[in-house]
C-alpha cells in the first residue's frame, strides 16, 4: 500500500471518530468505529456459531445498535438468539453483512376452516431485514393456495397454488405446483403476512395429506422435494433438507453511502467499500482484502488465495517452484508470492531496487535459497545493510523486504511468512487462513527479536506442501534404515513394531522377517500341490468353454426352430412384398434382450392375460414398447401373423406403427413405436385426476373416425379391424390419436362385401348383426365406433352398473335414453356445461343411427368421418364469426374451454396396449 493510500486512510478514520464519538446506543450498544481491542472481550462463539463478529455482538458495547445478539444457554447446545432477551429468533450461522435463520410453520387446516394466517417478523426490522431474490418461500401440502403480503406495507408479494393427484409417485422431483409451490421473494423484507386458502373443489385423495401444510423460507432456488414423500410419510419433514432462510444486516442512521459520507457518519473503515441497501447501506471488504471486518479499524487485512487455478507450471529450469510460491498469474497466493522465470530457465524474485537469483524453495523450513543479481546501477546487498540499535545489521527502507513478511541473513537464506499476524488471529479468518491440509499446524516465525508472522508446517509424521488440500502425506517411517528389528506397521502419523511371528526369523539385510528352512521345505510341498490343482482347473475350464459353445450351438438350433415353427419365412415373405408401404424389420432375439436389459422387471409397462408389455431402447436410440405375447395355440400364432401383415401395409398419422417384430423365441414379439399417454378407456374411465374436455373428444373422435375410414375404403387392402374399442384407441404426448391392436382384423378383396368368420370381439362393442350370422362387414366396426362416441358423450362404461346395481349396455341404455328425451340428463355433466345442444344433438343422432342393430342401416365410416369433420369445422367457422362480430357472449355459446382440460394431464401413462386387456 502506497504511503498516500495509508494517510488517506488514517485521516478517514479520524473524521468518522471526530463525527461519531463514543456514543452507547440503545441497550449498551455503541455508534463509534471500534478496534479489534476493543472488542477483545466480546464472545465471539455462542453454541454452533462459532464466529461472531461486529457490528452483531452479544454484550453491551460489542454490538452496534440494532444489531444485538443473546446467547440462551438454557438449551443444550445453547442457541444464538437475534435482539435481546425473550427473542425467539434462532441465528444459525453469521458474517459482517449475513445471518441466517430458519423460518418455518407446521400448520395443521381443521376441517371447514377456509383460511389459516401466519406471519414473521424480524425483531430487529429496518436493521436486520429478509435478504431479497436469494430467498424463496415454500408451500407443501395438497389443495392450497397461497398468497404472500408485506408485512408493513400490505403489498401482494406473489401467490401459488399447490394441487396432488392421485399418481403423485411417480411425479418428477422439484417444486413445481405438485404437492409443493414457491414464491420468490423479491424486495428486502422486515416482516411478511402469509394467508393459506384452501381449494374448494380440489378432490380429496387424503384427509391427511389435505390437513397437513409445511410452510418455511429457504437460501436455495430447490431442495430435493419428492412428490413420493408425501405418501411415504408426511409426518417425518426432517427428511427434507433445507438451507436456512438469509437475513441482510443495513446501517439505518444513514439513508445511503453518499449521505453518510457527507454527514460525516461513515462507518465503512479503511479497505472497504460501501454498498447501499433498501434500508440504508452495508460495507464490505475490498478486492484483495476479503476475509476481514470492515467496520472495525484495520479489519480488512490483506487477501490470501488458499486456491491457485489448474494446470500451473510448478518448476523454473531445475528450480521447483511449489504453492503459495508461483510464477504464471492465478498460481500465487499473493503478488509478493510471485516469481519471474527467465527466458534462461532463471527464477527470479523482484523486490524492486534488488533482484534475486532463487535457486532453491523451501516451504517445509520456510525460507529461500537466493543470490544476488547484478544490474546496471551496480547494486550491492551489503550497501543496504545499515545497524540497527542491538547491533544487528538489516535492510534500508528502499530495499527491506518487511512489508512482503521477508527477512534476510548473510547466508541469503530469505526467511518469509504468510502474513504478520499471529495464528490465533490468523485462523479467525478461514477464507484466507493458508494451512490447508488437514494434516498440518500453524507455526509462529521468528527472525532473532523478530516476529515475522505465521507460516504453515506439516504436521508431525506427515510431511509435504501444508498449504494446498491433501499436500501433507505421511511418513512411512517404515522405509526408514533401522525403524525396526521385527515387523514394522505404519499408520497416519506414526508407526509400531513387532516381533517376527513363530517360525519366521528376521533378516537385517532384507529388513523383514523370512522363512525358517523348515517352513521353506513345507512351502516347497504346498507350491506342489498347488501346481497339480492348478492343472485341473485348466482343464476343468476348457470343459466348460466347449460346454458352453455346444450350448450356445444348441441354442442357435432351438432359435431356428422357433423361427419356422411362428410362420418366420412366411411373415419375412409379406413384410418384404412390394405392397408394403413401410419398411417393418424382423429383429434378433439378441438385439430386444439389449434393448429392455434382457427383459428386466424394471421396464415392464404392462401385463395381461395376452401377455407383457416391456420398454425398450433400440440401438438407434428410438423408444419402443415390446409385446411379449403368452400365446402358445397355432390359431393365435395365425393371428400374430395376422397382424403384423396387416400393419405392414399401413402408414396413417392415426394408426399405431409396427416397427418390427422378433420370431426367434418360443412365443412372437412385436416392436411397436412408445406412444406415452396410455389408452382412451383409462383416461376416461380410471380416473387419472384430469377431465376431458370437449374440444379435446372432439378431436379425438374426428382422428379415430378417419384412421377406421381409411382402413375400410383407402387402404390398397379394405381392412375391417373387428375389435374396435376405447382401449384400443392409444393418446401420445400431445394428445394424438393412434388406432392399434390389429390381431383379430380381417382384409378382403375389392369385390367382397363381408367375411364369414369365426365370432371375435369385446361385449359391449360386439356387432349384434355379426354376433348372430357371423357375417362380418364394415358396419360391424360402425357399430363398435357408436359405442365409443357413448363413451364419449356420457363417460360411461359399455358395461355399467346403475344406480340400481344392474348391468347395463351402454348402447341400450344410450338408445333407450334418447328415445325417451332423457338426453341431458344421461350425458357426462362436463359435457353439458362445455358444449351447446345443438352440437350434442348432432353427436347424439350420429350415435343413434351408427347403434342401429340392422348393418344395412348404420352409415358407413367415410359418412361418419365427413359428418364429425363437418362439425369440427362448422364449430370453428361459428367462433370465427363470433369473433368477427365482437359479440361478448357468443364464445359460450359456441365453444367453452375448461380449466381442467387435456392440457393438464402431464402424467405418462406408461404403452399398456393390448397386453393388459381382454378381447
Amino acid at each position: 500500500m502506497s504511503s498516500a493510500s495509508v494517510i488517506g486512510s488514517m485521516l478517514l478514520q479520524l473524521i468518522c471518530l471526530a463525527a461519531s464519538p463514543w456514543v452507547s446506543g440503545v441497550a449498551g450498544g455503541i455508534l463509534h468505529i471500534p478496534s479489534e481491542a476493543s472488542l477483545a472481550h466480546c464472545p465471539s462463539s455462542c453454541g454452533d456459531v462459532d464466529y461472531i463478529a461486529y457490528p452483531y455482538g452479544i454484550g453491551q458495547g460489542c454490538f452496534r445498535p440494532g444489531f444485538e445478539l443473546t446467547c440462551d444457554n438454557t438449551t443444550m447446545p445453547p442457541r444464538l438468539l437475534l435482539g435481546g432477551r425473550g427473542s425467539k429468533t434462532v441465528i444459525t450461522g453469521l458474517n459482517t453483512i449475513y445471518a441466517w435463520t430458519p423460518i418455518g410453520f407446521n400448520i395443521t387446516m381443521r376441517p371447514g376452516t377456509k383460511t389459516h394466517n401466519v406471519s414473521w417478523e424480524s425483531p430487529a426490522k429496518g436493521t436486520i431485514n429478509l435478504q431479497e431474490r436469494s430467498n424463496t418461500l415454500y408451500v407443501i401440502g395438497c389443495g392450497v393456495e397461497a398468497f404472500l403480503y408485506d408485512h408493513d406495507t400490505g403489498d401482494t408479494l406473489g401467490s401459488c397454488m399447490s394441487t396432488c393427484t392421485s399418481n403423485m409417485e411417480k411425479e418428477a422431483e422439484g417444486c413445481d405446483g405438485v404437492g409443493c409451490c414457491r414464491i420468490r421473494i423479491k424486495r428486502e423484507l422486515g416482516g411478511f403476512q402469509l394467508t393459506l386458502a384452501r381449494l374448494d373443489d380440489f378432490v380429496q385423495q387424503s384427509d391427511e395429506l389435505l390437513s397437513h401444510v409445511k410452510v418455511f423460507v429457504s437460501e436455495l432456488g430447490d431442495f430435493g422435494f419428492r412428490t413420493s414423500d408425501l405418501f411415504s410419510g408426511w409426518i417425518n419433514t426432517s427428511r427434507w433438507h433445507y438451507e436456512d432462510a438469509e437475513l441482510r444486516g443495513s446501517i439505518t442512521d444513514q439513508p445511503s453511502c453518499q449521505m453518510a459520507y457527507k454527514n460525516k457518519a461513515y462507518v465503512c473503515t479503511a479497505n472497504s467499500d460501501c454498498r447501499n441497501a433498501s434500508h440504508g447501506y452495508y460495507c464490505w471488504c475490498s478486492e484483495y482484502y476479503e476475509g476481514g471486518n470492515p467496520y472495525v479499524i484495520d479489519g480488512c487485512i490483506e487477501g490470501y488465495n488458499p486456491v491457485p487455478k489448474k494446470d500451473c507450471s510448478r518448476s523454473c529450469g531445475n528450480t521447483s517452484i511449489p504453492f503459495p510460491f508461483g510464477v504464471e498469474e492465478g498460481c500465487y497466493a499473493h503478488e509478493k508470492f510471485g516469481l519471474n522465470c527467465t527466458t534462461d530457465n532463471v527464477t527470479v524474485l523482484d523486490r524492486g531496487v534488488i533482484k534475486y537469483h532463487v535457486y532453491n524453495v523451501s516451504v517445509a523450513d520456510g525460507y529461500l535459497s537466493v543470490r544476488n543479481i547484478p544490474n546496471d546501477t551496480a547494486y550491492n546487498f551489503q550497501e543496504f545493510m545499515v545497524p540497527t540499535k542491538d547491533g544487528e545489521e538489516a535492510m534500508q527502507d528502499g530495499a527491506r523486504n518487511d512489508i512482503f513478511e521477508l527477512s534476510q541473513e548473510y547466508d541469503m537464506q530469505m526467511w518469509w511468512a504468510v502474513r504478520n499476524i499471529t495464528c490465533q488471529k490468523a485462523m479467525k479468518h478461514k477464507a484466507t487462513y493458508a494451512c490447508r491440509s488437514v494434516n498440518s499446524n500453524c507455526l509462529l516465525v521468528n527472525h532473532g527479536k523478530k516476529q515475522l508472522g505465521y507460516r504453515c508446517n506439516c504436521s508431525q509424521g506427515f510431511q509435504g506442501n501444508p498449504y494446498i488440500e491433501d499436500g501433507c502425506k505421511d511418513i512411512n517411517e517404515c522405509l526408514l534404515p533401522d525403524s525396526c528389528s521385527g515387523i514394522c506397521h505404519n499408520f497416519d502419523g506414526g508407526y509400531y513394531c513387532m516381533s517376527c511371528p513363530h517360525g519366521k526369523e528376521f533378516d537385517a539385510t532384507k529388513r523383514k522377517c523370512v522363512m525358517s528352512v523348515k517352513q521353506r521345505n513345507i512351502l516347497i510341498g504346498i507350491a506342489t500341490g498347488i501346481s497339480c490343482g492348478f492343472g485341473s482347473i485348466i482343464l476343468g475350464l476348457s470343459a466348460s468353454v466347449l460346454a458352453h459353445k455346444w450350448k450356445q450351438s444348441i441354442q442357435k438350433s432351438t432359435r431356428r426352430a422357433w423361427f419356422k415353427k411362428n410362420q418366420g419365412l412366411l411373415l419375412e415373405q409379406l413384410i418384404s412384398d412390394e405392397c408394403s408401404t413401410s419398411k417393418t424389420n424382423i429383429f434378433t432375439l439378441q438385439e430386444l434382450e439389449v434393448a429392455t436389459n434382457n427383459f428386466d422387471a424394471t421396464r415392464v409397462l404392462g401385463s395381461g392375460g395376452h401377455g407383457t408389455v416391456y420398454k425398450g431402447i433400440l440401438c438407434d436410440q428410438r423408444v419402443v414398447a415390446i409385446k411379449k405375447s403368452k400365446i402358445e395355440k397355432q390359431a393365435e400364432i395365425d393371428q400374430f401373423i395376422n397382424e403384423v401383415a396387416i400393419l405392414s401395409q399401413i402408414i396413417h398419422r392415426n394408426i399405431v406403427k409396427l416397427f418390427g417384430c422378433c420370431l426367434e423365441s418360443e412365443v412372437p414379439l412385436l416392436v411397436y413405436e412408445f406412444i406415452s399417454n396410455g389408452t382412451l378407456y383409462d383416461l376416461l374411465h380410471t380416473g387419472v385426476g384430469c377431465l376431458l374436455s370437449w374440444e379435446d373428444r372432439i378431436k379425438i373422435a374426428v382422428e379415430a373416425a378417419g384412421a377406421i375410414a381409411y382402413l375400410h375404403s383407402a387402404a390398397a387392402i379394405p381392412i375391417f379391424h373387428r375389435d374396435v374399442k376405447s382401449s384400443n384407441i392409444l393418446l401420445d404426448g400431445s394428445f394424438t390419436t393412434k388406432v392399434s391392436d390389429f390381431g383379430a382384423s380381417r382384409s378382403i378383396s375389392l369385390d367382397e362385401s363381408h367375411v364369414v368368420t369365426k365370432v371375435q370381439g369385446t361385449f359391449g362393442y360386439l356387432d349384434p348383426e355379426y354376433y348372430h350370422t357371423g357375417q362380418l362387414t364394415e358396419k360391424s366396426d360402425v357399430y363398435s365406433f357408436g359405442v365409443i362416441l357413448a363413451e364419449l358423450l356420457t363417460r360411461k362404461k359399455p358395461v355399467f352398473n346403475d344406480n340400481s346395481g344392474i348391468k347395463q349396455s351402454l348402447s341400450h341404455y344410450f338408445v333407450e335414453g334418447l328415445q325417451d328425451g332423457m338426453l341431458m340428463e344421461i350425458i357426462d355433466p362436463q359435457v353439458v356445461e362445455e358444449a351447446n345442444k345443438e352440437d350434442i344433438g348432432e353427436i347424439a343422432s350420429l350415435i343413434e343411427v351408427c347403434l342401429r342393430l340392422k348393418g344395412g342401416e348404420r352409415p358407413t365410416m367415410k359418412e361418419v368421418d365427413m359428418r364429425l369433420q363437418f362439425l369440427k369445422s362448422g364449430r370453428l367457422r361459428k367462433l370465427q364469426a363470433c369473433r368477427d362480430d365482437g359479440e361478448s357472449n357468443c364464445v359460450n355459446a359456441v365453444i367453452v374451454k375448461s380449466e381442467g382440460n387435456s392440457g393438464c394431464y402431464s402424467l405418462e401413462q406408461e404403452f399398456l396396449l393390448s397386453a393388459s386387456l381382454q378381447r
